[in-house]
C-alpha cells in the first residue's frame, strides 16, 4: 500500500511540474505576443502622423495629408532644426528642351496617375502618406526589418559567378554604366503588372544610383515601380524609393517608412498604387523617374514625370553619395525563392522576353546620366547583366525618339529555366 502511494506522489509531482513548465510556457508566449503588439503600436504610432485630412482610395489604401513638417524625416536627429528646401537649386541642363521635345514628339504616351486621385487630394502645406496598417507591419520578419530590403539583393554586374547566382535569391536583367562620376539618372520606364508567385518575392522595375563598393558600406538611392505583396499586402504595381548607406543593413528603408528622405509634393504619394498599367498588344504607359544631385546645397532630389519634383534625400545621409554615384543601373529585379526546389515563375517586366519588342516587352527608354556640370547626356560605355538569360534577359539599342533605351524582362520559369 505504502509503495502504490509513493508511486502515486510521484505521479502527482510529475502531473504538477508539468503543469507549471505549461503554465510557464503559456505565460512566456503570452507575454512574448503583449510585447509584439506593444511594438507594433508603437512603430504605427511612429509611421503614421496625425492627419489634416484622409483619403480612401479605391484599391483600400488610406492615403493621410500630414503637415509637411510632421513627416517621418524629422524623426531623425539629424534633421530637428532642418530648414526644408522647398525647390532645388538647379534642374540639370537640358531637362526642359527634352520635356518640350517629348510634348511635340508624335509618340505621346499616355497620361498615368494614382489611384487615389480619384476621391480627393491634399491641401497645399501637407503630404500625402501612405497608412501603414498593422498586417502591413505583421507580415515583415520582424518589426525592426519592416520596410527594408534583405541584404545583399543588389545587381554587381562583374560577379556573374555560377556559384554565386542565387545565393541572395535576388535576380536581375540590368543595363548599367561605371568608371566615371555620376551626379544622377533619368529613365523613361514602361508600368506593368506582373504576376508573382509566392506572397515573399516581389518584382521590380528601376534606376540604381550606387557609391562606395559592393561591401559592408554600398550607398545607394532607389526609385521606380514595384509589386509586393509582402510590403503592401496586394498585387498592385506601385510607385517606391529605396536608400542605404551601409548596404541594406541597419540604415534607410522604403518610401517615407524610416526618417531620411524629405518630400515637398502634395499630390504623389510614395508606395501608392499607379494607374493605368500597360497591357500586351495593347495601350502601353510609362512613367518618366529623374534623381539628381543638387550642385549648391549637394541634396539628392527626385522628380516623377515633368512636373513633380517630389523631393530630397539630404546629402548627409550618405558617405561615398555625399560627393558622387561610381555606378548607375537601370532594369528589373525579382526574388526567386525556389518554390518547390525550382525556378519561380515570378515574371519580371511584362513576363515576356526582350525579342517580343514593342507592346509586349517592357522598356526603359531616354536613359541618361548628370555628368559633374550638371548636365544630362547620354550615358557612355553600357553594359548589361542578368544571371540567368533563359529565365529574364536585357537587349539594349538606340534610336532618335528613345535615345539609348533597352527590352528586359521573362517570365521565370520555363522549358529553359527550371
Amino acid at each position: 500500500m505504502a509503495g502504490g502511494a509513493h508511486f502515486s506522489r510521484s505521479k502527482v509531482f510529475a502531473l504538477v511540474f508539468c503543469l507549471w513548465s505549461l503554465a510557464s510556457l503559456c505565460c512566456a508566449a503570452r507575454l512574448s505576443v503583449s510585447r509584439q503588439k506593444l511594438e507594433v503600436q508603437k512603430h504605427l504610432k511612429r509611421l503614421n502622423k496625425p492627419a489634416v485630412k484622409s483619403i480612401e482610395s479605391p484599391d483600400g489604401d488610406i492615403i493621410d495629408c500630414v503637415h509637411m513638417s510632421h513627416q517621418p524625416a524629422f524623426d531623425h536627429p539629424y534633421l530637428k532644426d532642418h530648414k526644408i528646401q522647398m525647390r532645388p537649386s538647379y534642374h540639370p541642363e537640358g531637362l526642359f528642351d527634352e520635356n518640350k521635345v517629348a510634348t511635340e514628339s508624335k509618340e505621346r504616351t499616355n497620361p498615368i496617375t494614382q489611384l487615389w486621385h480619384v476621391n480627393g487630394k491634399c491641401p497645399e502645406g501637407t503630404i500625402p502618406v501612405r497608412r501603414t496598417k498593422k498586417d502591413d507591419i505583421l507580415r515583415a520578419s520582424s518589426v525592426k526589418r519592416y520596410g527594408r530590403k534583405k541584404h545583399r539583393s543588389i545587381p554587381k554586374p562583374r560577379s556573374a559567378d555560377p556559384d554565386l547566382i542565387n545565393e541572395s535569391g535576388h535576380q536581375h536583367a540590368i543595363a548599367y554604366v561605371e568608371g566615371d562620376k555620376y551626379y544622377g539618372a533619368k529613365a523613361t520606364i514602361n508600368v506593368w503588372e506582373p504576376k508573382i508567385q509566392q506572397p515573399n518575392e516581389f518584382s521590380l522595375s528601376q534606376l540604381w544610383i550606387l557609391g562606395g563598393s559592393f561591401g559592408e558600406d554600398l550607398n545607394s538611392i532607389e526609385a521606380g515601380w514595384q509589386v509586393s505583396p509582402d510590403l503592401y499586402g496586394d498585387n498592385n504595381t506601385r510607385l517606391f524609393t529605396y536608400w542605404t548607406s551601409d548596404a541594406y543593413q541597419a540604415t534607410g528603408c522604403y518610401n517615407l517608412l524610416c526618417s531620411g528622405f524629405i518630400q515637398i509634393n502634395s499630390e504623389i504619394a510614395m508606395g501608392a498604387s499607379i494607374s493605368p498599367v500597360s497591357g500586351y498588344r495593347n495601350a502601353q504607359y510609362d512613367i518618366s523617374i529623374l534623381v539628381w544631385k543638387d550642385p549648391k546645397e549637394g541634396h539628392w532630389w527626385m522628380q516623377f514625370g515633368n512636373d513633380y519634383v517630389l523631393g530630397y534625400w539630404p546629402s548627409f545621409l550618405f558617405s561615398y553619395l555625399a560627393d558622387s554615384a561610381s555606378m548607375i543601373e537601370w532594369g528589373g529585379e525579382v526574388v526567386n525563392s525556389e518554390p518547390d526546389g525550382q525556378h519561380t515563375s515570378t515574371q519580371m517586366g511584362s513576363g515576356h522576353f526582350p525579342e517580343e519588342g514593342f507592346g509586349k516587352a517592357s522598356y526603359f527608354r531616354n536613359i541618361q546620366v548628370v555628368d559633374d556640370s550638371n548636365n544630362l547626356k547620354a550615358p557612355k560605355g553600357i553594359g548589361t547583366f542578368t544571371e540567368q538569360s533563359n529565365c529574364y534577359d536585357v537587349q539594349t539599342g538606340n534610336n532618335g525618339d528613345w535615345g539609348h533605351y533597352f527590352y528586359y524582362g521573362g517570365p521565370g520559369k520555363n522549358a529553359n529555366c527550371q
